[in-house]
């Protein structure tokens, strides 16, 4: 019989390696390279024709008559908006976040409503004891919901328990990286057996029709800890993110095979577990009474759900030899050098000589490149010390030529401001919106812009 064959794969990015070597070659982090066996691989099975001696599939057409797989209702308008409408039956969700940002506590409260709406409600933990699951199901106010608990951490012993004539309509496994295959040699945690128990638990939710729910940790760069194929394999991956100085929680769509990306759910920390936030830019929007340099609203775009964030800019003036200095909160910062240097080549604005600091209001991060215009009108607001309107918002992308480009769902920004009480906009020319009933001022060039907000004819 044929030796099995040794191999070394790293626990970082999941590359394999025939030897052990301090530094992965590809990733190049350290330590990182543990043993993991591999198949027996014997001469037949590698010259043997895979043409032949298969099971027939069964194909179909695009017309084909098939009931699609129904979803299952959450009961969380958040949670179903960033999983496109709910949890279908027989696919597997993957959900990150960093320790203690409420991943369980969500997963509770979901499972809890699911329970008391006549589903199946499985709840495995690898991490916590039941009674710790029991106790925290009373502190929310959800002691009598009628589902299942469990502590285990082994694959077979779940799926034995499971596989019965009714499997559950729901299963959670918190978390992925406890649970543990026999099938393959490896302490649960590491690439090979987060692998294994992934594909075990998925085919499981496949043949069954089970929604499967796998929490998964994350590494202190933010990724979800284990190899990269576990994005792959799942159908949804969600990531929850949040600073714990703030109490909102995002619940953000990355990959979704059921619905759209960049779908987002916002959440609050409360005393009685998360509650959901019907209107998300009241969280972002600081009150002010009066006008201050420095400060503009930017309609961002999450998906198709529109968030008005407040950007905010401070300019300070050095003396001459000394280091000016940018810090940047909630954007990036890489974007606030190229603006810089557009105002300064485009429109003749001076930066070199102060110090320049841009802040997103309650802890947001900005992805939108339509922030450019809002960026940009924030900082010539905070140079000049000359307020913006507290009632007008701001956004579009800007080139390097200075050219202000259109951005996409325009009318969808607009709206969503005109319901919020503001009546001005700082926009691309090329937009053309009148259903927003909102006054619009359209500029095609950053230096107008500049004009604009300086008062020059």
């Amino acid at each position: 019989m044929a030796k099995p064959q040794k191999r070394y794969a790293c626990q970082a990015c999941g590359s394999v390696a025939s030897k052990w070597q301090g530094q992965c070659a590809d990733c190049k982090d350290w330590n990182t390279l543990v043993e993991d066996v591999g198949g027996v691989v014997t001469p037949f099975q590698a010259k043997h024709n895979l043409q032949s001696g298969g099971k027939a599939v069964t194909l179909v057409g695009l017309d084909a008559d098939i009931a699609l797989p129904d979803r299952i209702k959450t009961g969380i308008a958040e949670l179903d908006r960033a999983l496109g409408g709910g949890l279908v039956e027989g696919s597997a969700t993957l959900l990150g976040g960093d320790p203690g940002i409420g991943k369980s506590t969500l997963l509770l409260q979901a499972c809890a409503i699911v329970a008391k709406a006549g589903h199946d409600v499985t709840y495995i933990s690898g991490e916590e004891a039941a009674d710790q699951i029991r106790l925290r199901a009373r502190r929310l106010g959800l002691g009598d919901a009628p589902m299942k608990l469990a502590a285990a951490t082994s694959v077979r012993d779940i799926l034995t328990t499971l596989g019965g004539d009714t499997p559950p309509g729901l299963l959670i496994i918190d978390s992925i990286q406890t649970m543990h295959s026999d099938l393959i040699e490896g302490a649960p945690g590491t690439v090979s057996q987060v692998r294994a128990s992934a594909q075990e638990l998925i085919r499981f939710a496949k043949e069954r029709g089970t929604a499967v729910v796998l929490v998964g940790h994350v590494t202190k760069d933010g990724a979800i800890a284990g190899p990269r194929v576990l994005e792959h394999m799942v159908d949804t991956v969600l990531s929850f993110e949040g600073e714990r100085s703030h109490q909102y929680r995002i619940l953000r769509a990355i990959k979704n095979r059921f619905g759209g990306t960049d779908e987002i759910g916002v959440f609050a920390m409360a005393e009685q577990g998360l509650e959901e936030v019907a209107n998300p830019s009241s969280l972002f929007l600081t009150s002010r009474k009066d006008d201050v340099s420095g400060a503009v609203v930017f309609p961002a775009l999450e998906g198709t759900r529109p968030v008005l964030v407040e950007i905010q800019a401070l300019v300070v003036r050095l003396a001459s030899g000394a280091t000016p200095r940018r810090a940047v909160v909630g954007w990036d910062s890489g974007r606030l050098a190229m603006i810089l240097a557009v105002l300064e080549a485009r429109c003749g604005l001076s930066f070199s000589t102060s110090e320049v600091y841009l802040n997103v209001a309650g802890g947001y991060r900005v992805v939108d490149p339509a922030a450019d215009v809002a960026v940009a009108a924030a900082l010539i607001s905070a140079l000049s010390e000359q307020p913006i309107a507290a009632d007008t918002v701001a956004f579009g992308e800007i080139s390097l030529s200075g050219e202000v480009r259109t951005v996409s769902h325009a009318g969808l920004r607009l709206r969503e401001a005109s319901k919020l009480g503001f009546s001005k906009a700082l926009l691309p020319a090329s937009v053309e919106s009148r259903e927003s009933g909102m006054g619009l001022e359209g500029f095609s060039a950053l230096r107008a812009l500049v004009d604009h907000l300086l008062g020059r004819a």
